[in-house]
């Protein structure tokens, strides 16, 4: 028998979009799915969703909850999967992302985790950019390589030996946790399309850009100190904390603060010039920005999206998500 996967969204005042959502994972060609849905107590027609489709659910609650992690957490602790994982209200799956991700898991029985690439849209399903990644250590996820969290798939074993989400963070609460399953087993990745997030005004990634900053310096705090890493951390100290300037000129240039932005690029230059160059475009970009020269760039993003892809859309159809 196929094993059980269980999946957890986590929901607040989305109504948008939680549809898409929904539909993309009980819509999965996988037939041995379990789907728990944990709401914050929404009050904008989320609850009226999630009792249209209340038939295909294990289990739904709507009840205040401290926090993303805190909600992810009580889902995943009643899930009952020997695969798990957890897609936000605003993000969706691709068709056949589930099997897909049950099949590379049978592959590596060393793996911990799997995960996939993605595609970024807009809020009316445009697709903006696709996230391709490489099989990543735990060395990388500390100089912040990040994944696109919905393409991610976890053993139920691994997940309980890093010790779940931990609710001091509310930003790079799902980064933190791959790093902790990575110092403790291999992660594989699978080059395939398994996800697909959805960026609007009020996505965490946009809304609260500043504030991965903050909680990126602590996670590295934490990780000198965990058993498992410091040793590593110890004897890349400079190219991670490099890479932490650099992963914080990214965040800054989404919260708008251009200045501060292209100072971390900087910084970053001065400790490891190899990490400053892989990502020399968003140091122009935060210099010409901060001379007020930004919309050039914004110019310069739009039509090379509109030659890349063309006006093409992402939906969510009879299966999961397609790319029309």
């Amino acid at each position: 028998m196929k094993p059980l996967v269980s999946i957890v969204t986590p929901s607040y005042n989305q109504a948008c979009y939680l549809e898409a959502t929904l539909r993309s994972v009980l819509n999965q060609d996988y037939p041995n799915l379990e789907y728990i849905v944990i709401d914050g107590g929404s009050s904008d027609g989320s609850l009226e969703i999630i009792e249209r489709y209340g038939e295909g659910l294990a289990y739904w609650v709507s009840e205040p909850d401290r926090g993303q992690a805190d909600a992810i957490n009580k889902g995943l602790r009643r899930a009952g999967g020997e695969i798990v994982a957890w897609i936000n209200s605003d993000d969706f799956y691709m068709a056949g992302a589930v099997s897909s991700a049950v099949e590379a898991l049978a592959r590596h029985p060393e793996a911990g985790m799997v995960y996939a690439d993605g595609l970024m849209i807009d809020e009316g399903g445009g697709l903006l950019d696709r996230h391709r990644y490489r099989t990543y250590s735990a060395l990388d996820l500390l100089c912040f390589e990040v994944l696109l969290q919905p393409t991610v798939f976890m053993r139920r074993e691994a997940l309980e030996e890093a010790g779940y989400l931990d609710d001091r963070y509310q930003l790079v609460l799902d980064h933190d946790l791959w790093i902790r399953i990575a110092a403790r087993r291999p992660m594989v990745h699978v080059p395939s399309f398994w996800a697909v997030e959805r960026t609007h005004p009020v996505a965490k990634t946009v809304a609260q850009a500043a504030g991965f900053v903050r909680e990126a310096e602590l996670l590295l705090q934490h990780a000198r100190q965990d058993p498992l890493l410091a040793a590593l951390f110890r004897e890349h100290e400079i190219l991670i904390r490099a890479s932490l300037h650099a992963f914080a000129s990214r965040r800054y240039i989404d919260a708008g603060q251009h200045r501060e932005a292209f100072r971390h690029w900087w910084t970053a230059l001065r400790m490891d010039p190899t990490v400053a160059r892989r990502y020399w475009y968003k140091g122009v970009q935060a210099f010409f920005s901060g001379l007020g020269l930004g919309w050039a760039f914004m110019v310069y993003r739009a039509g090379r999206r509109r030659l890349q892809h063309r006006g093409r859309r992402v939906i969510v159809g009879e299966q999961g998500g397609v790319l029309l």
